[in-house]
This record gives C-alpha cells, structure tokens and sequence, in this order.
C-alpha cells in the first residue's frame, strides 16, 4: 500500500442521504421550494429526490432521527450539501425563489471559481446552492495552482441575470 492511489477524474458524488425529523418537513423544503422532483418514497420514513430523473441525488430519512433536534453547531458531522446549478441563471432563479419564500440566507459569497448561496435546511443542515464559473476565468497563483477566496457575492448583480437583455422586449 505505498503506491498513491488517485481517484479516477470522472468520479462523482452521486448523492447525499440526510437524516431529517420531520419528513413533510424536508420535502416542503428540497421539493416545494428548491423544486428537486420526489422519485419514490421508502414507507413513510424516507424520500428520494432527483434533479432531472436520476434514481436519487438527495435521500431523507427518519430511521434514526424522527422527532429528534438537530445535530449540535460544534460536533462532528456534516457541513453542507453543495447543489451545482449549471448557470449563473439558474442560480439567481433559485435566489429569487428564496428571497420570495422570506427564506434565510446564512451567506453569499464569490470564491472565485464559483458563487454561492449558503442556508440550512429546516433541520439546520447547512446548504450551498452555487454554479461554477467558467474554469478559464478562476483566479490563479504564481505557481498555476488555484487562487480560490470568500469575497461578498454581490446579490442585486446576480439577480441581474433575471432581467431580460437590453433591446429585447420583455
């Protein structure tokens, strides 16, 4: 075992599966107002939830955690559920979804390879809602390695992308 071992490139995170108290509860959220699409539903103890047909990108279950508090701020655990929109478009949809919702924010920042809302779910699961930016754009140092920072995500910009192009009709 004194070989490295890299990750094969195309890999991917195929889901997240969160432990939620109220299972209605987490569906009015990652179904209602983020619009994820229910698949199939596991009795009354669990849901699976896709972007675009997959077979899950998001379980919910209440196997170990029905009626119970949140996960305490400072223990181990998870930290967030990153969502990839595939626009800066998409992400700005989703925004005025929330900002229509009276649905808090936590955060919004430009990490320079990409933009990001931060919330937590109704069981104060953190949530970052981003897009990419396109890679020729990300921030770089001297050596070519990534250059990634937090700056403040200018909000009324990104709501500009709602807005239809000048000399379009509406």
């Amino acid at each position: 075992m004194n070989e490295r071992y890299v990750v094969p490139a195309n890999t991917r995170i195929g889901h997240v599966h969160l432990k939620v108290a109220d299972l209605e509860r987490a569906l009015g959220f990652y179904r209602d107002l983020l619009g994820f699409e229910l698949i199939t539903m596991y009795g009354d103890q669990a849901a699976f939830i896709s972007a675009g047909g997959y077979h899950h990108h998001i379980g919910l279950n209440t196997w170990y955690s029905k009626d119970k508090p949140p996960a305490p701020v400072n223990s181990t655990g998870l930290f967030h559920t990153a969502i990839l929109y595939p626009t800066r478009r998409d992400l700005a949809v989703i925004l005025d979804r929330l900002v229509k919702a009276r649905y808090p924010l936590t955060g919004a920042s430009d990490h320079g390879v990409s933009e990001a809302l931060y919330l937590d779910d109704p069981d104060k699961n953190g949530v970052e809602l981003y897009w990419d930016k396109p890679r020729e754009v990300w921030p770089q140092k001297e050596d070519g390695s990534i250059d990634m920072y937090t700056h403040a995500l200018d909000l009324d910009d990104l709501m500009g992308e709602l807005k239809p192009p000048p000399n379009l009709p509406p």
